[in-house]
């Protein structure tokens, strides 16, 4: 690593914390702002990161901020970087800055466009993405397109799996592979189809989590368990109806 000062290696970190795998778009800032706090002006905060982009955008966001960004150094683990930042003069600011930054994490609003775009599909257009969805509900062997049914229940296993493994990386918790299996079933597809009368919402959802690790399985499981208590998915999908949810390691 190129960027490393000379006199880096004496630094001493007043903070240290570990982002795990976030960038600095999905909250990673917050993060440093939040334990920021806590170093004193002309303190050191030292951040711990297994994200690359980190690399390349935490330098200009420092000078934005009004701290100086001292270098990177190799972490203590395979594709982990430490990251050393001074804290500013204007230090003073920085609460002020977090909860500004707070509040317009707590007012973002997600968007979305769909249009239908042939027969039983459907696109779905955000951000950068783009991606097709099939009907509504479907138990047909294969299809073209995933339905929406499916589509739900993958953002439940996908973002209690992503979530996990950067919980996992935060806390310093070595875990070789997360596997979820998802399953849902259905009050009376029949009703969405218009054959009966009844409730077509879902009767309930089973989510099991398995993680291959040696590490301490009682940490690995209290980290997912914390994964799913702060997941948005998980806790408005278990308002509405029965949400199963296991842990194992294997």
């Amino acid at each position: 690593m190129s960027e490393t000062l000379a006199p880096l290696p004496g630094i001493t970190a007043d903070v240290i914390f570990d982002g795990g795998d976030l960038d600095c778009g999905s909250g990673l800032v917050l993060l440093i702002r939040e334990h920021m706090l806590r170093v004193p002006a002309g303190g050191v905060l030292e951040m711990k990161s297994s994200e690359p982009t980190v690399a390349d955008d935490l330098p200009p966001w420092c000078r934005m901020a009004g701290h100086e960004y001292l270098g990177r150094l190799p972490g203590g683990s395979p594709g982990q970087t430490r990251y050393l930042v001074r804290r500013g003069a204007q230090a003073q600011a920085e609460d002020k800055a977090l909860a500004e930054d707070k509040a317009r994490a707590k007012a973002y609003v997600w968007r979305l466009r769909t249009r239908a775009t042939g027969h039983q599909k459907a696109t779905v257009y955000c951000r950068n993405f783009s991606w097709s969805l099939g009907q509504p509900a479907s138990f047909e062997e294969k299809d073209a397109h995933p339905s929406a049914v499916e589509a739900l229940l993958g953002a439940l296993g996908a973002s209690l799996a992503t979530a996990y493994g950067t919980q996992c990386a935060r806390q310093g918790l070595e875990v070789d592979d997360i596997e979820l299996t998802v399953t849902g079933r259905l009050h009376n597809i029949l009703a969405h189809l218009g054959l009966e009368d009844g409730d077509p919402s879902f009767a309930g959802i089973e989510v099991r989590c398995y993680a291959s690790t040696l590490d301490n399985e009682a940490a690995t499981r209290a980290a997912f368990a914390d994964v799913v208590a702060r997941s948005p998915i998980a806790a408005t999908l278990a308002k509405a109806t029965t949400l199963t949810i296991s842990f194992a390691v294997v």
